[in-house]
């Protein structure tokens, strides 16, 4: 069994008609799971409330300024507004942001329990979002959050993060690559939003890989990649937890980059992953186009059950 982590609360941060990270992303991906040929297989979980979840201001507050948390919660109970063009705020944004929040953490806590894989299955996103600003849809940067959480548990002294977003976790890289227990591997289109990712960061501790590719590249890139460089980097750094920010916006049919992977792609790339261990937790960040968005987050399920 699987869990997936899941509430309909995470549709109520509204982001307007026409923006690409809307509430029927969720929609599409829990019909396909209820559909799939393994959906037996998956437990679906309700997150602990935010109220209930006693860590969760304090790692918080590890990751984010406080003046930032603040803005947020104050643009959403006055009615709304943007942290920038592209990051829409709704007066139920902030709690369902700090549900996100929680959904991440006990994803963690039924990885370490089980020693199997969880994911994740909220929004809004968090990979861009640094400690004093959010962007790029991303209110909080919850895979950051997820391994300082990590950290503090019994057994784990190092936390390695996977970023497969088509685009840079900027804000996960700008708040764990000063911690030498985490680790943070990315591969992104660049150039492309949001213009960070260059090779040659590697963090505080030679803890960053950031394995720019060109747009147009396809599994016959990213393949080798993945075989030759991102399993070494992972293995080496011989992490208790690996941490998935599993975005599908790579795929041929997103709108919002220009990589052609497909979302059978996702199984190989979860298969080499597994090959390393199998305490994975999987967050979904990006992926705009519906189809291809559900039909990959099944592909990477779907490995778990091998």
């Amino acid at each position: 069994m699987l869990p997936v982590i899941y509430s309909q609360e995470f549709l109520e941060h509204k982001t307007g008609r026409y923006h690409p990270e809307k509430p029927e992303r969720l929609t599409a991906i829990v019909n396909a799971l209820k559909q799939a040929a393994f959906a037996e297989k998956i437990t679906w979980q309700s997150p602990t409330s935010a109220s209930h979840q006693p860590s969760l201001m304090s790692v918080l507050l590890k990751a984010h300024d406080p003046a930032y948390i603040n803005k947020v919660k104050e643009i959403a109970t006055t009615g709304g507004g943007y942290l920038d063009g592209d990051t829409p705020i709704s007066p139920r944004s902030y709690d369902v942001a700090l549900l996100a929040v929680s959904a991440w953490l006990d994803g963690v806590n039924a990885v370490l329990t089980s020693a199997n894989p969880a994911f994740v299955l909220a929004r809004p996103p968090g990979h861009h979002a640094e400690s004093g600003a959010g962007m790029g849809f991303c209110l909080f940067s919850h895979a950051a959050i997820a391994a300082l959480y990590a950290l503090e548990q019994p057994g784990v002294n190092k936390v390695a993060i996977l970023d497969w977003d088509v685009h840079h976790g900027n804000g996960t890289q700008s708040i764990v690559e000063t911690y030498a227990q985490i680790a943070y591997c990315s591969l992104h289109q660049y150039p492309c939003y949001p213009g960070s990712g260059k090779a040659s960061e590697q963090g505080f501790y030679d803890n960053v890989l950031n394995l720019p590719v060109a747009a147009g590249s396809d599994i016959t890139v990213y393949q080798p990649l993945i075989e030759n460089k991102v399993i070494p980097f992972l293995a080496k750094f011989k992490a208790d937890l690996l941490i998935v920010s599993a975005g599908y916006d790579a795929n041929q049919s997103d709108p919002l980059a220009s990589i052609n992977l497909k979302p059978e792609d996702y199984g190989l790339f979860t298969d080499s992953c597994l090959g390393l261990t199998r305490k994975i937790l999987f967050g979904l960040e990006g992926g705009y186009d519906f189809t291809s968005l559900s039909q990959s987050v099944l592909a990477t399920i779907e490995r778990c059950f091998i």
